[in-house]
């Protein structure tokens, strides 16, 4: 397929679907070169395929209560089928119950229509998501941007002015030097698990066709990998509603102001998230949007791009 040639899909959701909203987790700081929202609305996704890179555009249309879906390169055709997914639609909530802590309900009552939307691109979110292991937002996201920036490729159809920018391929990145990964501002234990992950590209990429559970097992198996990196993962590739981030510098205590007024360990986060299984990681994004929010004592820190907008 030319890349140029443009393929569309309208799809109708069942639910009033907020596709920015959704698209959020997806985006890897405000100057992510593979996702950028336009002044009309619209949502740019460039997106490495199983059938080749692709440009996705998204564009809600309120007054119709449909989505509009633009698409350029030989990733195309599969772009626009997996708009559904990438959006929610396989996302049922209907077995969720939030009624354990009313901090959880009334997080459900403000966002009744929140949907986790699945990409279904492993290496897509796990070359970013081992870039954020124990370092700040900041230093990740401008990692991953000038990798993007210095390595990638231009996204295929009308995109110049967007500046978007194709992931580069997990070979590309196999073989970026050891020097080049201290320019990109990536520790060395960081860019040895890049380097390995990417190496095993193709078999990560099948985690897509297990459960769950079986692709948290998968992705631990391999060095570097743990906990939190396969919750971040299985959260934005599965739109798994139970992974929780374990691990994580925040997520623990602002669940724990939203639900008991303090901050907890990670342990007492699993108690205290335990009745919601296999919903576990939808109540705690929940119980932040509906409960008590943690003092800010010191300088202002961002919160998780899983939320829902309150």
């Amino acid at each position: 397929m030319a890349t140029d040639v443009e393929r569309t899909r309208t799809w109708v959701p069942s639910w009033p679907c907020a596709p920015a909203q959704v698209l959020r987790p997806q985006r890897r700081g405000a100057g992510d070169p593979t996702q950028r929202e336009d002044d009309a609305g619209r949502t740019w996704r460039a997106m490495r395929t199983p059938v080749g890179a692709a440009t996705l555009c998204i564009q809600p249309r309120p007054s119709s209560g449909d989505v509009l879906g633009r698409a350029w390169g030989p990733g195309a055709d599969w772009a626009l089928e997996h708009l559904p997914r990438l959006l929610g639609a396989d996302d049922d909530p209907a077995g969720f119950e939030a009624h354990h802590h009313p901090e959880v309900a009334e997080g459900w009552r403000r966002h009744p229509h929140w949907r986790i939307g699945a990409t279904g691109l492993v290496m897509e979110s796990l070359v970013p998501s081992v870039l954020e292991q124990k370092v700040t937002g900041k230093q990740a996201f401008g990692s991953f941007r000038e990798l993007v920036r210095r390595h990638g490729e231009p996204a295929p159809g009308p995109v110049g002015a967007l500046r978007l920018m194709l992931q580069p391929t997990p070979d590309t990145i196999a073989a970026i030097p050891s020097w080049e990964w201290l320019r990109l501002g990536v520790q060395p234990a960081q860019s040895r698990t890049v380097v390995t992950v990417c190496r095993l590209a193709s078999s990560l990429e099948r985690i897509t066709e297990v459960p769950a559970e079986e692709a948290d097992r998968r992705l631990r198996t391999v060095r570097g990998i743990g906990v939190w990196t396969s919750a971040e993962v299985r959260q934005r590739v599965l739109g798994d509603p139970d992974a929780v981030s374990f691990g994580d510098y925040h997520l623990a205590n602002w669940v724990g102001w939203a639900l008991v007024g303090h901050d907890v360990t990670d342990d007492e986060m699993a108690v205290l998230l335990e009745p919601y299984r296999p919903h576990r990681g939808r109540a705690a994004m929940l119980a932040i949007a509906g409960g008590r929010s943690r003092p800010r004592r010191g300088p202002r820190m961002s919160v998780p791009t899983h939320l829902p907008t309150r």
